[in-house]
């Protein structure tokens, strides 16, 4: 046998560098800086002029490789057979990126079935040429296009340029890859159904996209003998928002029900469990408006896989992913009963807090023209600087760039859409968008308010905006411990009316 090839000192380097991008967060500042080393462009800010820069360094040094005869993965071994491997992966996934994004296009427009995949032949011989062995093409083929569909989603469906969305876009990135792709090529690609997710925000924050980029952006197997994906990753998240339904009827939306289970039982119904595909997810919006007796049952079904509809007599076996959302922290369900223990510390494998768009446009003022831009840009189907513009300027004539969004994202979409009928939007009178209490408010007006009520509704306030007891300790000059007390005794009162001070 020959002895296997060594890379030079300066393309195991270069190789390194590019192996570290593939295992980076796309959406992180580590990935960020590692493009501007393979792209060399350390000055350049448009990050498309870096990552074309990247992409196109990485092809010329598997050129290289290609034209002296050492482009195989089979004649290397050790660190270099590593590093090789995955410069390879990021060259071939880059060289069919616009084919994987027609493919999505293509597939969300129809999504009663999987679609052939023309380009699949080509890449996977790609694949093959550079030593990978068939099976192991097929599944790396199939990676790429979970890797593109995540990127896809994330990125489109959850815009926004401040410090909270990008720590919201990384968390969701880690939720589909977990922290270290490398431990999910190895162990859990084909495992992650184990790990169930909780989304915590506020009403309108956008759970229900950040639910559908991780629901769609699943490991689908690629079926080489009919050339196509074995499911469509459009019809692979069911929703359910339990809050619609009365406590009777939320038992057979979950596991369905046979026909004459009970009373007006006319026909067999298949509950959300039922409806779930194969590498798909559920996902359960407002969980914790379920009675104990529920999450008991929901807890067994996650745990066990199995359940039964209302009046069956066979179990069923459930293989998907779940994801649940609630508008309440973590600490008011557990600390008020609403939630069981373990029912929460099953689905808690990982749990993501969306930010409020009050936070975000704090942290940055251009995430108010990033949200319009996408949202004008949906409705009438391409990007409009002018509408934006005219948009833009209604906002800040009628309510100010500091207006709190009480609404979150989704009242400002539908002030877009007033804005673009009638050129005016008027918010619902809802209070401040402090979320102080109409008693508290009234109390204030009338000098009941004690200095001690002031600063801890201010703090509260500030920990809404910003997340962190450093932050408000910072802004308002206060210690952290201080801080906490004054959060932890509004939570305790709210909604109270303060007690009238004596003269």
């Amino acid at each position: 046998m020959a002895k296997p090839y060594v890379l030079s000192a300066s393309d195991r380097s270069f190789f390194q560098t590019v192996n570290a991008a593939v295992l980076a967060n796309p959406f992180s500042a580590q990935r960020n800086a590692i493009d501007r080393d393979i792209s060399g462009l350390l000055n350049v800010k448009p990050t498309d002029a870096i990552i074309t820069a990247a992409i196109r360094n990485v092809a010329a040094r598997i050129a290289g490789l290609e034209s002296r005869g050492r482009a195989d993965l089979r004649d290397y071994n050790g660190d270099d057979r590593r590093v090789l491997k995955g410069a390879f992966l990021y060259d071939v996934f880059h060289r069919y990126i616009t084919e994987f994004d027609e493919l999505i296009d293509a597939q969300q427009q129809t999504p009663a079935k999987s679609l052939p995949v023309p380009f699949a032949a080509a890449a996977l011989a790609d694949l093959e040429a550079k030593g990978f062995e068939r099976r192991e093409a097929e599944r790396y083929f199939a990676l790429s296009y979970q890797l593109r569909r995540a990127f896809f989603f994330i990125r489109l469906g959850l815009v926004g340029r401040s410090a909270s969305m990008q720590t919201f876009r990384e968390s969701l990135w880690n939720n589909v890859f977990t922290s270290d792709i490398d431990l999910y090529d190895n162990y859990l690609w084909n495992r992650m159904e184990d790990f169930s997710t909780i989304l915590i925000g506020e009403t309108g924050t956008g759970k229900g996209s950040a639910a559908m980029a991780i629901g769609q952006s699943a490991f689908i197997p690629y079926n080489r003998r009919e050339g196509r994906f074995q499911e469509c990753f459009a019809s692979t998240l069911v929703s359910l928002n339990l809050s619609q339904f009365s406590e009777t009827i939320i038992e057979s939306e979950l596991f369905g029900h046979t026909k004459g289970a009970f009373t007006g039982a006319l026909q067999d119904h298949q509950g959300i469990f039922s409806r779930c595909r194969p590498y798909g997810a559920i996902f359960l919006d407002e969980i914790g408006e379920i009675p104990h007796s529920l999450q008991i049952k929901l807890l067994k079904v996650i745990e066990e896989r199995v359940f039964r509809p209302v009046g069956g007599h066979a179990d069923q076996r459930f293989e998907g992913r779940v994801i649940a959302a609630t508008n309440r922290n973590a600490e008011t369900l557990l600390n008020q009963g609403i939630m069981r223990e373990d029912f929460y510390y099953r689905l808690c494998s990982d749990v993501i807090v969306v930010p409020p768009l009050r936070r975000r446009i704090a942290e940055d003022p251009g995430e108010l023209d990033d949200i319009t831009g996408a949202v004008v840009a949906k409705i009438i189907g391409k990007p409009s600087p002018n509408l934006v513009k005219m948009v833009l300027g209604v906002i800040d004539r009628r309510l100010g760039r500091h207006y709190p969004w009480p609404g979150n994202v989704r009242e400002l979409a539908q002030c877009v859409r007033r804005v673009l009928l009638n050129r005016s939007y008027s918010p619902p009178a809802i209070g401040s968008g402090m979320d102080l209490h109409p008693e508290f408010v009234k109390a204030m007006a009338e000098g009941r308010v004690t200095v001690q009520d002031l600063q801890a509704g201010y703090c509260h306030h500030l920990y809404a905006l910003f997340g962190t007891y450093g932050e408000v300790a910072r802004r308002t000059g206060l210690d952290r411990r201080t801080v906490k007390k004054y959060i932890e005794a509004w939570n305790r009162r709210r909604g109270s009316v303060p007690s009238a001070t004596a003269d």
